[in-house]
């Protein structure tokens, strides 16, 4: 939901350290390839537009969609004006999701999925039936299976990083994709137990088993403090921050 939660007055919540202010979770993935930056986005949430103006985005090359819950795809609208640019250079954005999540886009954003839809400054996507291994100019993304609930979702790994968020249980053939990982994006609700989110103990119990350099716990809910909860945890192990920049091996 963001914090601070709409109408609570916790300790987090009128935190006045910046940490405490928290946006809907999505990562943007930045490298040159034979010169030319490129940009892959994970999930577009409501507040996609303020990270990306924050970011400074002029340019996205693809999308990859981990599930099709509010928090994770309602920015997708957000993308027209950069592919507006997109279209005149190489066509309309790929945005790679499940079916399930396809689905829904094409639901909620009917206006730009639907063949006869004829607003004519809809955005330029392509939805793209996400594989178990998808290159993006000479990217690998891999698809790691994670589960949130009931419900399976897609985490992904690119070179030696990885990011999972809103995972309740991780199967051991995914473990077996994160072998070598050193940077880890991992989600970690809270202390208490959730249905369909791991809690911060849990989180650390996998990213033990995971065992790469440094993890750095997202997708955290009001419940917990971002100084007070880093001291509790090992310097190779903390909570994330927005606008948090992390050097990756791709």
């Amino acid at each position: 939901m963001g914090v601070p939660s709409l109408g609570c007055a916790c300790a987090v919540c009128t935190s006045a350290n910046p940490h405490d202010k928290r946006l809907r979770p999505s990562i943007l993935v930045r490298w040159r390839e034979t010169g030319i930056a490129r940009s892959v986005v994970i999930d577009t949430g409501p507040d996609f537009r303020e990270q990306a103006l924050r970011a400074g985005i002029s340019r996205v090359d693809a999308v990859f969609y981990t599930h099709a819950h509010a928090d994770h795809i309602l920015g997708m609208d957000d993308l027209r004006p950069l592919s507006f640019a997109a279209m005149r250079e190489s066509g309309p954005i790929p945005l790679y999701a499940m079916p399930d999540t396809i689905a829904v886009l094409e639901k909620i954003f009917d206006y730009t999925f639907r063949p006869d839809a004829t607003y004519i400054n809809r955005a330029r996507v392509a939805l793209k039936p996400l594989e178990a291994r998808s290159c993006v100019h000479g990217v690998e993304f891999v698809r790691i299976p994670v589960m949130h609930g009931e419900q399976p979702v897609s985490g992904f790994r690119f070179g030696r990083a990885a990011y999972l968020t809103d995972v309740s249980a991780i199967p051991d053939a995914s473990f077996a994709l994160l072998e070598g990982v050193e940077v880890l994006v991992l989600s970690a609700l809270r202390h208490t137990p959730h249905p369909s989110h791991a809690t911060l103990q849990q989180a650390q119990g996998w990213a033990e088993r995971i065992g790469a350099r440094q993890t750095w716990f997202t997708h955290i809910a009001h419940d917990l403090g971002h100084e007070e909860t880093n001291r509790t945890l090992p310097a190779h192990m903390q909570l994330a921050h927005d606008g948090l920049s992390v050097p990756v091996s791709l």
